[in-house]
């Protein structure tokens, strides 16, 4: 048993420890065994070497899209939930948003520019080397991503030049693995350094492959509609966190899509350059069709 004394003489290692908490709890995949994070340091910085595994049987796309919206209400509570625009239908956020833009003040365009929505991916994925948490090496695992990694997979799969060849990251023979680098850049996580390797074959071993294959999760599970909440449910939620009367109709006249509201310019903003580049990673769109038309083309 620790006397007071004993507390007061202990009490700085007391400290570190608990800092050493904190950084294992920061890291933890959020309740759901399933899913990876890479794990950072201290100050935000990590790395890891993962492989982007084929469509799971059953499905035809290794990767699912995910709309989210993240913004605070004026009284400072926060909304923090899916878009029902991932699987096509209205979604509140989104209806206020287009009214929002067509009221002709450009107050009203910056309320929509805050509380636009996020674009994130999910993938599964094969952990070949996790400096901060060797136990997760040589499992499969899903993995959620923004933009800035979607990006670096499309250019691989479409390089700009044609001196340049196409290589399907999810290609089990054929593929690339991810040199993932993480660093904190002005309080927002960057991984502008990551990078694909050459490409090989994730084994020697065809049977070891399909095992690893064999163990991969649904993706569509993730999105499917009994996922999201109904849009009377997030619309009351929504005017809870604005703290006003019900602001939203259903029919909205001269509707805008989502999609505008993102690709609206930002010049008039303050945001910080590295608050704008953390927003990039998942806030807009990418070209989802041309992608596919590569992968097809890689059998």
């Amino acid at each position: 048993m620790v006397n007071f004394a004993q507390m007061k003489k202990n009490r700085k290692k007391s400290i570190s420890a608990l800092s050493d908490e904190l950084n294992k709890m920061s890291n933890k995949k959020g309740g759901d065994d399933r899913f990876w994070q890479p794990t950072v340091d201290k100050v935000g910085n990590g790395s890891a070497i993962i492989r982007f595994l084929p469509a799971p049987a059953n499905e035809e796309v290794p990767f699912e899209r995910l709309w989210s919206h993240f913004f605070k209400g004026p009284g400072g509570s926060a909304y923090y939930e899916n878009s029902r625009t991932t699987i096509d239908e209205s979604d509140p956020v989104a209806d206020l948003n287009s009214k929002l833009w067509n009221s002709g003040r450009e107050a009203d365009k910056d309320v929509a520019r805050d509380q636009k929505r996020k674009l994130h991916f999910f993938s599964n994925i094969y952990v070949i080397k996790d400096p901060g948490n060797p136990d997760n090496e040589g499992k499969v695992f899903l993995f959620k991503y923004g933009k800035k990694i979607f990006d670096k997979i499309n250019d691989l799969m479409n390089p700009e030049f044609e001196d340049e060849t196409a290589v399907n990251p999810f290609d089990l023979w054929e593929g690339a693995n991810f040199r993932m680098k993480i660093r904190q850049v002005e309080g927002y996580r960057n991984y502008d350094k990551s990078d694909f390797s050459e490409p090989c074959a994730l084994s020697d071993s065809d049977s070891e492959m399909e095992e690893i294959w064999n163990t991969a999760y649904s993706l569509k599970e993730l999105v499917s509609p009994d996922k999201f909440k109904s849009y009377e449910e997030l619309e009351a939620k929504l005017n809870r966190v604005l703290g006003s009367a019900p602001v939203i109709q259903r029919t909205v006249l001269d509707e805008v899509d989502d999609d505008q509201v993102e690709e609206a310019p930002k010049a008039t903003r303050t945001k910080p350059a590295a608050k704008q580049a953390a927003d990039e990673d998942d806030d807009e769109d990418v070209d989802i069709a041309a992608l596919l038309k590569r992968m097809e083309g890689s059998d």
